[in-house]
């Protein structure tokens, strides 16, 4: 009875709960992702994202009033504020200190003394005293150490800097145009390409055609860095470097080979009654594959565009090599998130940001057309 067909697998929990860890360990970078990229720089410093729904203790570099804010009262010499006032408003002070080294002092609502031997007093909220018989010297106000809490913060400040930051050509908005610009021709490019070369490998007997297939297969395994800088020179050479047109070509040279060879395995799985019944009721080859192989072919095709469309989204080495532009008129955004980084890169709100927002638009074209991704990978699999 064990072996009764149908009948459910013991094994079928572990394929569940593998699928399950899979899946939990796609989702947590995302999500990690999307709440980071509604964070402070200050909050992602000091706390993961998954702290994020809790308040975090962070250090801050506080200054007082300037000398020349000083009053008297009562014969002394009087600077009062709020140091919290502006960018942590609802923080909450729990230690503080005069030096980096000493940030737990004196709490919050004790007096000390300052280096200048001024009194001071401050409290949790932020609001501070400072208090001395002599006149205050200086140009600036005492600077201070404190430890504080802050709650759970989010801002949509990110966002605001990634798609409008700058002018209008150096804006992630202009980079995003740039990248559907890029990335839309080089996807329909090669499957256009691909497909009349599919058919033509599957269907059509002409010398040399295996020796075509050998040599396709072969291609997939070259390296695309290899052909860089002699496609440069190509393209330089017959005036088509440094734009749309050569980054096209470049990513339809490098995209061919994946293409032809996942259309031509597709392709060769179709019924063959049905292309002989086409030619003896007298359609053309060309007939038979617009009217026939291309509506059959359409969940190869949809595989290899979201392939084709991914990588091209996502790429940086062909965008730098074939579409440099000093002007940033058609730079991409892999290129742009590296420019907002800038050269320290330490803007890490920024690339949460900045990398959620690029991720956008192939998340919503993969879980469109996922479907169409598996039964693509299976063509040509079994007869």
């Amino acid at each position: 009875m064990d072996n009764i067909a149908g009948k459910k697998s013991a094994l079928s929990w572990a394929v569940h709960l593998s699928v399950l860890v899979l899946v939990v360990l796609w989702l947590l970078p995302t999500a990690g992702l999307f709440i980071s990229s509604f964070r402070t720089a200050d909050q992602i410093a000091a706390t993961g994202w998954w702290k994020a729904l809790f308040a975090s203790e962070q250090n801050l570099a506080l200054r007082t009033g300037a000398p020349d804010s000083a009053r008297q009262a009562g014969g002394l010499y009087v600077i009062e504020g709020n140091l919290l006032e502006g960018e942590n408003p609802d923080a909450r002070i729990a230690t503080w200190g005069t030096t980096p080294r000493q940030l737990d002092e004196f709490k919050a609502g004790e007096t000390g003394t300052t280096r200048d031997g001024a009194s001071l007093t401050l409290k949790a909220d932020g609001s501070y005293r400072m208090e001395s018989p002599s006149p205050f010297e200086g140009k600036r106000g005492e600077r201070l150490f404190a430890v504080a809490k802050l709650p759970p913060k989010f801002t949509l400040a990110n966002y605001a800097r990634v798609l409008f930051s700058g002018n209008a050509t150096d804006s992630m908005a202009k980079a995003f145009f740039n990248t559907l610009t890029v990335t839309i021709p080089a996807t329909i490019i090669p499957i256009l390409i691909a497909a009349y070369a599919a058919y033509a490998l599957a269907w059509m007997n002409f010398p040399g055609r295996a020796l075509l297939i050998a040599v396709v297969v072969a291609l997939l395994v070259v390296p695309l860095q290899l052909a860089l800088i002699p496609l440069l020179k190509l393209h330089l050479a017959i005036g088509i470097g440094k734009g749309y047109l050569g980054v096209w070509l470049a990513h339809t040279g490098f995209g061919l080979p994946m293409a032809i060879y996942l259309l031509r395995n597709y392709m060769a799985g179709l019924p063959r009654d049905i292309i002989e019944n086409a030619r003896v009721d007298g359609a053309s080859e060309f007939e038979i594959f617009r009217k026939i192989i291309l509506p059959l072919s359409f969940p190869a095709l949809a595989s290899f565009a979201i392939f084709q469309f991914l990588w091209t989204w996502n790429d940086l080495l062909v965008a730098k090599v074939f579409l440099i532009d000093a002007t940033g008129k058609t730079t991409v955004m892999t290129a742009q998130i590296v420019e907002l980084m800038g050269t320290r890169g330490g803007n890490w709100e920024i690339l949460a940001t900045a990398a959620f927002v690029s991720i956008a638009v192939p998340l919503i074209v993969f879980f469109a057309m996922q479907k169409y991704l598996v039964r693509g990978l299976l063509a040509g699999s079994v007869k």
